[in-house]
Parts: structure tokens; C-alpha cells; sequence
């Protein structure tokens, strides 16, 4: 059976990258168009480079398919979501800083409540409100990724999450050959197949080596998640030593200094797989 061919409710996640956008052109393919039945999802935490908007945008306008960008609220003691677009949708870090501002505590390696807030369960609130039940969810996990697509499960009851790139052996070569044949591509350094400069732009799981090079690269990258680090150290809720993103390398405060004083420390660990992407 064709991985891609829609036969049910459906929900496409689309994190903004390269294998995600490859996974959504190919369900276009088997499909001829997108199907009433399904609905493809973006999920911006306002934390996004330029860039992956802007390739968001410009899959929905070339492939003539409707994107629906959700972002998270925190409204009334509730957690909510809002739909924008293109143009109206955060830019600063908001639907992330009122994640934070909830919990007064921040995210980390163990404890991903980002990408569960800000994504999936933003994701999973907006299919319910438009009438979904129960749902499939296509991830953009590739065969060479056995290990996370083996492990994906539904966030909630009613919710089978498959990843057809896998069930259809398409391997990062492949998506990297797809991309250098259309007209447009993601405006983000591709390396062996890997965007560093992808989804959010200093996540905390992307290794230490890459956040410095990245803030190397563009300090003011740095100062909003220092930010929040010294907010929640100011809110008082957790101990000074614990209000850090990771308690295994510098805070993104010294991070940025350390770019400014061209300082660089060589670490050796490694980039965390998360769902938010590619």
C-alpha cells in the first residue's frame, strides 16, 4: 500500500524543514492535491529562523496547498492555541516565553515540555476543534532514522502516528536530491544532509559545539534565551544551580560571552532527536 495515499482523517505534521516538506510534496503526489480529509500542520513557537517561515510559506504558495499555522497560548489559566499565518506569526520567542512563564521552570533534555506545549499537544487541540476524532499523524522521519520512527506512538487515544519516509525507504540522499531539483529550497546551510540552523534556532538539544558556532555566527541569537534563564532564576522557583536550559554545559549568557571574547570550548556531545523536526 502506498505510504503516502490518505484514506482517513489525517494530520501532516510539517516542522519546516527540508525532510518534512519532502514527505509533504510526496502525500501531494499520491493524492493529486491534498484531500479534504487531511489537514497539514505547522507549529511556529516564535523561536524559528526567518528562513524556515519563509519555506513554509513558500511550499503553501508554489504547491497551491493549504498550510494551517498554530501557535500556543496560555490564556485564562488554560492552555490554548491561536491559528495565524505567514504574516502575523511570532517572531520573538512569545508562545515560547508563555510556555515559561506557566511552569516558571524550563525545559530540558528529560523533561521535553516544549515540544509537548508548544507542538504536539497545540496540534492535537487544534484537530479536535475542527472536528477530528480520531486521526493519523504523518511525522517526516526517514529510513535512515530507523530508531525514532520505530518508537513513534500517538499522543493521545484515537491518534496513529506513522512516518511514511520510512515505510517507503527514502533516505536523506533522497531528500537532498529532491531539493536541488525545484525551483525553490529552504534557505538554511544544508551539512550532509543536516540544517544546524533549523527549527528552533538555539534549541537546548542541539549540541554544545553547534550553539557556540551559531552564536559565533550571530551573537543576538544568545540573548533571548538568556533572557530566560535569568527570568526563571528571578521568579524564585527553582535553585539558582537548576535554572539553566542544561546543567551539563555553560549557560547561553556565558555562551554569548564567550563568542564575544572569541573564546571557544570544544565539547563532545552530541545533537538530541526531538519531534519538532528535521
Amino acid at each position: 500500500m502506498n505510504p503516502y495515499l490518505i484514506t482517513e482523517p489525517t494530520s501532516i505534521s510539517f516542522s519546516g524543514g527540508r525532510t518534512s516538506g519532502y514527505m509533504l510534496h510526496k502525500v501531494l503526489e499520491a493524492n493529486n492535491g491534498l484531500p479534504d480529509m487531511a489537514k497539514v500542520c505547522f507549529a511556529n513557537t516564535g523561536k524559528e529562523e526567518e528562513a524556515t517561515l519563509k519555506f513554509v510559506h513558500d511550499c503553501s504558495v508554489n504547491w497551491n496547498v493549504p498550510i494551517t499555522w498554530l501557535e500556543y497560548r496560555y490564556i485564562d489559566g488554560e492552555n490554548q492555541f491561536a491559528v495565524v499565518n505567514y504574516e502575523t506569526a511570532s517572531r520573538n520567542g512569545e508562545p515560547f516565553e508563555q510556555l515559561l512563564d506557566k511552569f516558571q521552570m524550563l525545559p530540558n533534555p528529560v523533561n521535553k515540555s516544549c515540544t509537548a506545549f508548544l507542538k504536539i499537544r497545540v496540534i492535537s487541540k487544534y484537530l479536535l476543534s475542527v472536528g477530528f476524532t480520531e486521526w493519523v499523524s504523518m511525522i517526516g522521519l526517514r529510513a535512515d532514522e530507523q530508531r525514532r520512527a520505530t518508537r513513534l506512538k500517538g499522543d493521545r487515544k484515537g491518534e496513529e502516528a506513522i512516518a511514511p519516509l520510512y515505510l517507503d525507504g527514502k533516505s536523506v540522499q533522497d531528500v537532498s536530491k529532491f531539493w536541488k531539483e525545484q525551483p525553490f529550497d529552504l534557505e538554511l546551510p544544508n551539512m550532509n544532509g543536516k540544517t544546524m540552523h533549523g527549527n528552533c534556532d538555539l534549541c537546548y538539544l542541539k549540541s554544545t559545539n553547534t550553539l557556540q558556532s551559531l552564536i559565533a555566527e550571530k551573537p543576538e541569537r544568545a540573548v533571548w534565551w538568556a533572557n530566560m534563564e535569568t527570568k526563571v532564576l528571578n521568579q524564585g522557583r527553582v535553585h539558582p544551580s537548576r535554572a539553566m536550559f542544561r546543567l551539563d554545559r555553560p549557560s547561553y549568557q556565558k555562551m554569548y560571552d564567550n563568542a564575544l571574547a572569541q573564546n571557544v570550548f570544544n565539547f563532545d556531545d552530541e545533537t538530541i532527536s526531538c519531534f519538532c523536526g528535521d
